[in-house]
């Protein structure tokens, strides 16, 4: 089984949603459905945040999510980035202090950014684009592979995924891959889930998806979004990631929360740690 860069890093960020809301349920939780008003009410956060992006990639002020703060910010993020340190900040939607509630559902919306220094560009962007060539696996995928090839920048992709923290939850995945250059040294990509089916295992080994959105509901959707940018010394990388997973219980809010933000911080910045360790091997060995 074989595994790109952005492909670990797709399943780091499945993965994530899994583990932190999982981590505040003292026992199994209950199955949960993925109502209409949940779903619109994801769909217009999409549309809203990819609307957003779309204006950052093609201005002439800035290229990267970090430039469009305000200028103490930026400047600030960008010394700490090409410092060599890895940045993870979790995004505040709608100018709220955490995660967005909605309807029956959580959004969940993180942002990183590291220096993958002295690795050329286009070596760098042809692996990514291209799934197939790696050979290192990530411990939690379970299978991937690409099921078709749509064009040179767009192809669809599937992860089978396990966790086991506390609970041992199994996905069967599908996300439509996207990739756009924007000029000599920039790329952006998009991850889209077009299929989240949790796996029940069955006695003897079998095993079978339960139908989507009728399940424990640890997650529903996930997208991710990414800048490549060519700078001085390297390349500069970009993770944005926005999950849905069922609401958090009023009276666990307090208890979860912070294990929610603990480990979804930890969890982005070994994500991009390890990318950078990945991606500094591979161009090493193509020397």
């Amino acid at each position: 089984m074989k595994s790109s860069f952005f492909t670990a890093l797709t399943a780091r960020a499945v993965l994530l949603t899994v583990l932190v809301i999982s981590s505040g349920a003292a026992r199994p939780a209950k199955a949960a459905e993925l109502g209409h008003e949940t779903v619109k009410a994801w769909n217009d956060y999409i549309a809203s945040r990819e609307k957003q992006i779309a204006l950052e990639l093609n201005s002439s002020k800035g290229f990267l999510a970090m430039d469009f703060q305000n200028q103490q910010e930026a400047a600030a993020e960008h010394r700490s980035v090409l410092a060599g340190e890895v940045f993870v900040k979790r995004m505040n939607p709608a100018g709220g202090k955490g995660d967005f509630q909605i309807p029956g559902g959580t959004i969940h919306h993180w942002r990183g950014a590291v220096l993958i220094p002295d690795v050329p560009f286009e070596f760098a962007m042809h692996r990514i684009r291209h799934p197939e060539l790696e050979t290192e696996m990530q411990e939690d995928v379970l299978e991937s592979r690409v099921m078709e090839r749509i064009s040179p920048d767009n192809y669809r992709l599937f992860l089978k995924l396990k966790r086991t923290q506390i609970i041992t939850v199994v996905y069967n995945t599908e996300h439509l891959a996207a990739f756009e250059k924007h000029g000599d040294g920039k790329f952006s990509s998009s991850s889209v889930s077009v299929k989240i089916a949790e796996v029940e295992q069955l006695k003897g080994g079998g095993e079978r998806e339960k139908p989507e959105g009728d399940d424990r509901g640890f997650l529903w959707r996930m997208n991710s979004y990414w800048r490549y940018q060519m700078v001085p010394g390297g390349i500069l990388i970009e993770c944005e990631t926005i999950t849905l997973s069922r609401a958090i219980p009023f009276l666990l809010e307090g208890l979860t929360r912070p294990i929610i933000n603990n480990v979804a911080g930890e969890s982005m910045e070994r994500t991009l740690s390890e990318l950078r360790g990945r991606m500094a091997r591979a161009a090493e060995k193509a020397r």
